[in-house]
């Protein structure tokens, strides 16, 4: 088992070990009392899932206390503003999910929970008291049609969803995205809860209220901005994403370190994703509607959407994000925004976390620029976010050799 070593303060010995106790239960985990080879023999550690099992030395200290306040001790908390009135919390960390009752509407009475077969996360044992159903969609990309989301409405409306109940959205970016726009059109609007499974839907799908469907001619090209009543963040599910859904995730996180994140890759992995969580919040804070600033969270994307459209999905998004950087790197040295230096750190940063800097085989220079075209930031023109020396922002470009040019420079 990996630990997450967890020190458990009080005033007396029988204090702690309860504490621990009920800690570690309320997680899903095992307490490790008195365990070989690990500080202390006072019944002071919890065990929990984390990325870095080689350190034995507690991560922080958790004053014996009512249970929410260990909770909210283990788990970080970031709050995402939008507008002076609304705001919601975001819940990072081991075994987050089991917080899902505290965070759901107090006048909530039916817990639609759409998920997908493939995500293994079962809610029932802390959803007790609420009528529960589960609503199973396709696996992958496909799931996200208005045909899907339609018949998830009318299913809803079979069982008599009212505006006092809510959508439970278990599952990476496909699920938040369906879930969160269903809730968005369904009565005008119902309370939508996040449960983001994947690390690119923790650090970004499930954060902003951005949700919606693809169409045959591009992606997300139907949708609507519906911010969640709560987002959690359980990292434990990381711990059994397959490894190239993983690796999705870390394309999506390497575009943070161009935005703010600093060095992410030496946090450890709950501050990892409660850093990407901030800047997000900060940037929804500031442009909920994506009037402004908020499109520098789309840095990266243009080029990473005409990939999975070309591709017909079987890209992943993290991964053609990734590419994206790179690419959008090349645009902006061609423009004169930054210098071969800041193209190498673009490379650095995407080939740190096992990500591709040249374009997939098999797809057309032509294809990949009629797809820029029909970008939903296309308002007039090409739109890219691209760095530069005001940092990143938006840039219309109608130079289609230079954009070939920087296609050219992916292939090499």
């Amino acid at each position: 088992m990996d630990i997450l070593p967890i020190l458990i303060d009080g005033v007396d010995s029988a204090t702690r070990r309860q504490a621990a106790s009920d800690l570690a239960a309320a997680l899903g985990r095992t307490v490790l009392l008195g365990a070989s080879g690990y500080p202390g023999t006072d019944n002071r550690w919890v065990a929990a899932l984390d990325d870095a099992p080689s350190s034995r030395a507690p991560r922080q200290t958790v004053l014996a206390a009512p249970m929410d306040e260990m909770l909210a001790a283990v788990h970080r908390t970031e709050l995402v503003e939008v507008g002076d009135v609304r705001s919601y919390p975001v819940i990072v960390g081991p075994g987050s999910r089991r917080r899902l009752a505290e965070v759901l509407p107090t006048k909530t009475q039916r817990v639609a929970v759409v998920t997908q077969a493939g995500v293994g996360i079962d809610v029932s044992d802390v959803l007790t008291g609420f009528d529960v159903r589960v609503f199973t969609i396709e696996d992958g990309e496909r799931a996200k049609r208005f045909e899907v989301a339609a018949d998830l409405a009318s299913q809803f409306a079979q069982w008599g969803m009212t505006r006092n109940d809510v959508v439970v959205a278990i599952g990476g970016g496909v699920v938040t995205d369906l879930g969160g726009f269903v809730a968005s059109v369904y009565h005008r609007g119902i309370p939508v809860v996040h449960v983001a499974t994947t690390l690119l839907g923790q650090i970004d799908a499930a954060i902003g209220g951005k949700c919606g469907v693809n169409l045959p001619e591009g992606k997300n090209l139907m949708g609507s901005f519906w911010q969640p009543s709560a987002v959690l963040c359980d990292t434990d599910a990381l711990q059994t994403l397959p490894e190239r859904e993983y690796r999705s995730g870390l394309g999506e996180l390497a575009k943070y370190h161009f935005l703010g994140g600093g060095e992410l890759d030496a946090m450890p992995l709950v501050d990892r994703v409660a850093a990407c969580v901030r800047i997000k919040a900060d940037v929804v804070a500031a442009d909920e509607r994506e009037g402004g600033r908020r499109a520098i969270l789309n840095y990266g994307h243009t080029l990473a959407h005409a990939l999975e459209s070309a591709g017909t999905y079987e890209i992943r998004h993290g991964e053609a994000v990734a590419t994206g950087l790179v690419y959008a790197a090349e645009v902006a040295h061609r423009l004169g925004r930054i210098d071969s230096t800041e193209v190498a750190e673009h490379r650095r940063v995407v080939e740190h976390y096992g990500q591709s800097t040249t374009l997939p085989a098999g797809i057309d220079n032509d294809q990949i620029l009629e797809l820029f075209s029909r970008d939903k930031k296309a308002l007039d023109g090409i739109t890219f976010v691209l760095d530069g020396p005001r940092g990143v922002e938006t840039v219309r470009i109608d130079d289609r050799k230079l954009l070939t040019d920087a296609l050219k420079a992916m292939r090499t």
